[in-house]
């Protein structure tokens, strides 16, 4: 797919006009763009062929003409032009989580900065506090910012991967050749990043599955060929290691290639206490060296006396012992979930109107979707002024009506203030069907300031749920600092549902915390955050991040049926 190559040329068109300073709404119509083209589901190269391109929401004909041109070239003439016009390595500095164009514009006004090093230097010598807007704090920052950046590089999110894996995999089925494929590593156990994409398959004749493999019309290069293993880089530079083995060997290998490291380590030992010894090819015995079994991993978890173990578990964080003594959770599945809690709509930032999105999360078989759109401080996403809420319930009611078997709930994501007030008046707060709240804005508080924040927040009575309650955006922001123990423990208080944010490269909470939350007995609510029908199947890698923190049915309010819901959401409240 070139999905990722688009998106991130409309990306690099919108920086440069940024730096440049161009008007908000033109760099904003090419960040919009690129960013329902990163996340939607389809080929983007199959949407272009088809001349659907102006179909999709803020996409006209002059966004149309650059998008076919990238498909067809992946080159665009206006952004090299655009390239030509700045000095070479000024758009990497925005990669650096925090420092936006107008900064970066500075930075190279002031101090000709160009580069990362240079930067890190000015950073070091105390260069940058003396420019206005800066200051030490800044300063800082930016250096943080550098090293997030470098620990986070050549690493992509979840859902490309995802995408670029189902696909090939999909791709490979098709070669008669192989007997029994999967995908293995972190994408098996549904990481927030990955590294290299790995596929594992059994066949008998692997030369003839490694040609089919490097003809896959995605592949860049090909870095190695091999009758075992071969690694191909794709147009996006994801790497893709193939491995292919004998079929009693295939479950083994499965178990060993989707680690993690620590898992297979303790599970390594595990099998050399009772005997065994396992390793890519079986588990076999440790005296005779007699095979075992290894045909499937089901075999080698029972026989090593352990009960299956999820994929996504599969971390060394007490999975093993649970599941020696059989009670390992039942992970909430992939299709449990009965709506989406975070949508946004026309009426604020998003690209689609009510009924639009109504039809939209009908077809993915969900009974309801939350509406909810800014409140009325973020200027920035046209937020909901108080006038206007009104207009919108009047909206709502009529569409359900309409509607079968189906409800558009009234929500919203309500800014928490500086000082931990609501954005909204408990007058206009009781209107809503359920009320999110979360920062939007002052991310740079001292971990104390910030945690009572968002105490007072969720402390408001027509509080439901915290909204992405880090505020992390993977690798491009930093989690504010946050006592994060309190903000559970006030959550469990509180009776407030803490949300798993779908979006991609949110993804937040992150599974560490979502199994501590679990622990300390809080519920979860799950949102796609999306602003287009495009971003809806984001929900998937939600609940990805909700199988990795331990999660069940029962612990996830979007699992139950609608009025269940409604009735545990007025409860809250009597």
């Amino acid at each position: 797919m070139k999905n990722q190559i688009v998106a991130d040329m409309l990306y690099g068109i919108a920086d440069i006009l940024d730096l440049k300073g161009e008007i908000f709404f033109k760099t904003r119509a090419y960040r919009m763009a690129a960013q329902t083209i990163e996340t939607m589901d389809e080929d983007i190269e199959t949407v272009t062929n088809e001349k659907r391109l102006e179909s999709i929401p803020g996409i006209g004909e002059a966004l149309a003409k650059k998008i076919t041109e990238i498909v067809k070239t992946d080159k665009s003439e206006y952004f090299e032009r655009l390239k030509k016009e700045i000095p070479e390595g000024l758009l990497k500095l925005l990669d650096i989580p925090g420092l936006g164009p107008k900064k970066v514009a500075s930075l190279y006004k002031n101090l000709g900065i160009t580069t990362i090093t240079e930067l890190q230097k000015a950073c070091v010598a105390g260069k940058l506090r003396a420019l206005d807007g800066f200051g030490e704090i800044t300063e800082r920052n930016v250096l943080r910012g550098i090293q997030l950046l470098e620990k986070t590089s050549g690493r992509i999110l979840l859902y490309i991967a995802y995408i670029d894996g189902s696909n090939y995999v999909d791709y490979l089925k098709k070669c008669k050749k192989i007997d029994k494929i999967s995908i293995a590593g972190s994408l098996r156990r549904m990481k927030e990043t990955i590294g290299d994409l790995d596929i594992l398959a059994s066949s008998e004749y692997p030369d003839e599955v490694m040609e089919y493999f490097v003809k896959y019309h995605d592949v860049q290069n090909v870095l190695m060929k091999g009758s075992t293993k071969t690694s191909v880089l794709l147009n996006d530079a994801l790497q893709v290691d193939l491995r292919v083995v004998k079929k009693e060997s295939f479950g083994a290998a499965l178990q060993y290639f989707t680690g993690s490291k620590e898992h297979n380590v303790a599970m390594r030992g595990l099998a050399i206490k009772k005997g065994y010894k396992l390793n890519e090819y079986g588990l076999f015995d440790k005296k005779t060296e007699k095979y075992i079994t290894g045909k499937n991993e089901e075999d080698i978890y029972k026989k090593l006396g352990l009960s299956y173990i999820e994929p996504e578990l599969r971390e060394n964080r007490g999975e093993i012992e649970e599941a020696r003594k059989g009670k390992l959770p039942q992970l909430v599945g992939y299709d449990d979930i009965q709506g989406d809690f975070h949508v946004h709509s026309l009426w604020s930032d998003g690209s689609d109107s009510l009924e639009t999105l109504a039809q939209y999360t009908k077809k993915l078989g969900y009974s309801f979707f939350g509406s909810t759109d800014h409140s009325q401080s973020l200027k920035i996403a046209n937020g909901l002024s108080e006038d206007r809420i009104d207009k919108k319930l009047d909206e709502i009611r009529k569409l359900n009506k309409k509607l079968s078997d189906f409800k558009i709930l009234f929500g919203t994501e309500c800014d928490i203030k500086s000082d931990g007030t609501l954005d909204y008046s408990n007058k206009i707060l009781k209107k809503f069907d359920f009320v999110y709240i979360g920062i939007h804005t002052g991310f740079k508080m001292d971990k104390d300031k910030m945690t009572k924040r968002i105490v007072r927040g969720m402390e408001n009575e027509y509080v439901d749920f915290l909204a992405h309650p880090t505020g992390r955006l993977i690798g491009k922001r930093d989690p504010y600092e946050v006592d994060i123990e309190r903000i559970i423990d006030t959550a469990k208080e509180r009776r407030v549902f803490l949300e798993i944010n779908s979006f991609p490269d949110r993804l937040d909470l992150p599974d560490i915390y979502v199994k501590l939350a679990k622990e300390r007995g809080v519920k979860f609510v799950l949102g796609s955050d999306s602003h287009s029908f495009n971003n809806l199947t984001s929900m998937h890698f939600g609940i990805a991040n909700a199988r990795r923190g331990w999660l069940e049915k029962k612990d996830i309010l979007n699992t139950y049926g609608l009025k269940d819901i409604e009735k545990m959401l007025g409860e809250k409240h009597e």
